[in-house]
């Protein structure tokens, strides 16, 4: 009788090995590996950000809402709310393709550097959907990667990188930047 009984384990224990294997099997299959010079996707872009001063409120796209004074000569703990277009060339008054909305706040006390999160708002007749970006903007490296986290619609469960380089500076009132997306998830 204890035979019987050894038997029936063995056997439970042995489809529960078996079992294990093939999802174990299944979950290492299905995993991607990424050729970061083939992306699934590749855009460029620019972005264009006109900070409110007072006088502008018909053109500016951004406003700082908290800005301390006093705390070193990179702006550090300003932070800014925009809502700006995204274009496919270096004119600001060309047809947006996207709208970036987010903030962007100056995080480092030595040097320029803010930190970024911004969703890129899609809704034209080549797509639709939104793109999460977000990451630091290292501002005196001649280029910087943010992480491209996720998205909806045509860009669905989105993962790769969004490069910066700045296109013009003009003080605090405009920047322009140019944003080179690859996606390696798409």
């Amino acid at each position: 009788m204890a035979s019987l009984v050894e038997k029936q384990l063995f056997k439970s224990l042995f489809s529960l090995f078996l079992l294990v294997l093939l999802f174990s099997d299944t979950a290492f299959s299905s995993r991607k590996t990424f050729d970061q010079r083939k992306p699934c996707k590749h855009f460029s872009f620019y972005f264009h950000d006109i900070l409110y001063d007072g006088d502008n409120v018909a053109n500016a796209t951004s406003a700082a809402i908290v800005s301390p004074p006093g705390l070193g000569n990179f702006k550090f703990g300003k932070f800014v709310i925009f809502d700006g277009p995204i274009t496919m060339d270096k004119n600001y008054l060309s047809e947006p393709v996207a709208r970036a909305q987010g903030f962007y706040f100056y995080d480092m006390k030595m040097d320029f550097n803010a930190w970024f999160s911004y969703t890129l708002v899609f809704n034209s007749t080549q797509h639709k959907g939104t793109l999460n970006i977000m990451g630091a903007d290292l501002m005196m490296e001649p280029t910087r990667d943010l992480s491209v986290v996720g998205g909806t619609g045509d860009f669905f469960m989105a993962r790769g990188i969004a490069t910066f380089v700045t296109d013009i500076f003009q003080g605090a009132k405009y920047f322009r930047v140019k944003m080179d997306v690859k996606l390696y998830e798409c």
